[in-house]
């Protein structure tokens, strides 16, 4: 989750783009600068986005799809509202969409390249032109966690994640930024939660556990690992891990729990030698 993505009722809403990756189920709308959804996902609201949409096959959409500049649908895709494209769209074969669809630009029927299909494509017609450089350079901007395009504010959602009204489950890390407002039980690999973020909710991982500064988790914090809350945050609930390290400056409401021992660091020093 990137910074500022805030959970609403019924929406999330994201400053930057949106990645959805293939399997997943998502009980919200979604809110973005634009937005790419993978093949047989499930999005239980609407999708609007400033600019391109991109919708895999048999992906099934309960809500609109708003855009305001271009679609791309891919086959057996299903609306159950309005579509509205404001610049050209490409659509697949046996697409269907329950109510009225517009499009101000061009309409082609034909079924749009998968993203991942369209960068292996791209990757191939450097590697024929002799241009090594640069698909080592575009595979270290999609990899590497240093690059722009992590810079850059996106929701990346694993395969087969599920986020219902009442829970998150990520098959893998996830990583919540700064300022966000989050609902839901996150069951997870491992978490991080960066700074000023506010939690509706437990968090059970197998790995570690991680709780920056001044955030507040209204809910137990439950692993196999170890677990670390930093200065001037707010767990409301218990504790139970291998071990617990707190900073001396947050507060647990609850009983704390740790196999190996729960330690209290002093200060930001402190606390990181103390997790290593």
């Amino acid at each position: 989750m990137p910074d500022n993505t805030q959970m609403e009722d019924r929406s999330i809403i994201v400053d930057g783009d949106v990645l959805i990756g293939n399997h997943s189920e998502i009980s919200y709308g979604l809110l973005a600068r634009s937005i790419i959804i993978g093949e047989r996902v499930k999005i239980d609201g609407d999708i609007v986005a400033e600019e391109n949409v991109r919708l895999d096959l048999w992906s099934n959409i309960n809500g609109d799809v708003r855009t305001k500049k271009d679609a791309y649908i891919g086959e057996r895709t299903n609306i159950n509202g309005k579509l509205v494209v404001k610049g050209d769209l490409d659509i697949g074969n046996d697409v269907h969409i329950e109510e009225d669809f517009e499009a101000k630009g061009w309409i082609v029927i034909r079924n749009p390249v998968p993203v991942i299909v369209y960068i292996i494509l791209y990757l191939a017609e450097l590697l024929r032109l002799g241009e090594g450089e640069e698909v080592d350079k575009m595979l270290d901007e999609l990899f590497s966690e240093d690059s722009e395009i992590f810079k850059e504010r996106a929701l990346i959602v694993p395969n087969g994640t599920k986020i219902t009204l009442d829970m998150i489950r990520i098959p893998d890390k996830a990583i919540i930024g700064d300022n966000c407002r989050m609902l839901g039980n996150i069951r997870a690999h491992s978490i991080e939660v960066k700074d000023n973020t506010t939690l509706f909710g437990s968090i059970r991982t197998r790995d570690e556990i991680r709780i920056g500064q001044n955030s507040e988790i209204h809910g137990d914090l439950i692993t196999r690992g170890e677990v670390y809350v930093d200065k001037g945050s707010r767990v409301m609930g218990e504790i139970n891990a291998d071990a617990i390290i707190v900073h001396e400056d947050a507060k647990i409401d609850g009983a704390m729990r740790g196999i190996r021992g729960v330690f209290l660091m002093s200060d930001e020093e402190e606390y990181e030698n103390g997790s290593e």
